[in-house]
């Protein structure tokens, strides 16, 4: 079903055009969240272009095939990109982000019927809890696709994700691949002055869940086998969450690695230094 099996270099050439398409997206209306997006462009672009076994004719049950929840959904800026860039909607339409009346809100919604997008995602920690049920239905349901969750780690504070944490092992949904955008930046500072995560690996697997780590998420060489991976541990009783390290901003020299980011858009003079630096692709809309 999926028509997207890209190699690495040309999921490069995607991760640098997805990269223009969040800068000039956020600058055009001074508004939305780019470090989140930029760090977690390699994951969508391996997602949508190399993982999934998805359909960009949509139907909103995603029956027969893997599905994709946004948690953290300030980041939508790159999910967008990834969904028009993949077919779901034409890439023109990534002109009218955050407008009054588009289909492309700041944060995912699904009055406005936009293709790839399955719940409304904004109010932080509920991801884990949909995809979890909407695995559980699956499986109910003789389905044997994945349903794969992102959520960030300034995110784990909401207790809500814990409570899936709890639910997903008891009843071996195992048919669930989650992922923390574990970048240590959240919107007040790093994660570790403003609530410490402690040590993450070890209470995941305390809940029971199969974890795997991902050093780099900025660096397809290291993103693609966990990702394979992860695919390859499902239907074994656990469910499978990956601790993806990226680096907020990432792509943008001036960008990287800074919580001040999270949600300022860059001006007009930014915006160009940065397009200069993402040169590999420019086919803009």
């Amino acid at each position: 079903m999926n028509p997207f099996n890209k190699n690495k270099e040309e999921l490069k050439t995607l991760a640098a055009q997805v990269r223009r398409d969040i800068l000039r997206m956020v600058h055009a209306v001074n508004s939305g969240h780019p470090g989140g997006s930029l760090g977690c462009t390699e994951f969508f672009v391996s997602l949508y272009f190399k993982i999934l076994d998805h359909n960009p004719d949509f139907n909103m049950s995603g029956a027969n095939e893997d599905i994709f929840f946004l948690s953290n959904g300030h980041i939508s800026a790159a999910w967008y990109s990834v969904l028009a860039r993949s077919g779901y909607f034409e890439v023109s339409e990534l002109a009218t982000f955050r407008k009054i009346n588009s289909r492309l809100q700041g944060h995912p919604a699904t009055h406005e019927h936009l293709p790839g997008i399955r719940i409304a995602s904004g109010s932080l920690g509920q991801g884990l809890s949909v995809a979890t049920g909407a695995a559980q239905a699956k499986k109910l349901n003789g389905d044997d696709k994945l349903v794969y969750v992102l959520m960030g780690d300034g995110e784990l504070d909401e207790g809500q994700i814990w409570e899936a944490a709890m639910y997903a092992p008891h009843h071996k949904v195992d048919n669930l691949i989650a992922t923390v955008d574990y970048n240590g930046q959240q919107i007040d500072g790093p994660t570790d002055a403003i609530m410490n995560l402690g040590n993450l690996r070890a209470k995941w697997e305390a809940f029971g869940w199969k974890v795997l780590n991902c050093p780099d998420g900025n660096n397809f060489d290291e993103l693609l086998p966990v990702l394979e991976e992860a695919k390859s541990l499902t239907g074994k009783g656990q469910p499978i969450i990956i601790l993806m390290n990226t680096q907020m901003g990432f792509g943008v020299d001036f960008m990287m690695g800074s919580h001040k980011w999270h949600g300022v858009a860059p001006n007009d003079a930014q915006l160009q230094e940065a397009l200069l630096q993402l040169k590999e692709a420019q086919d803009d809309y």
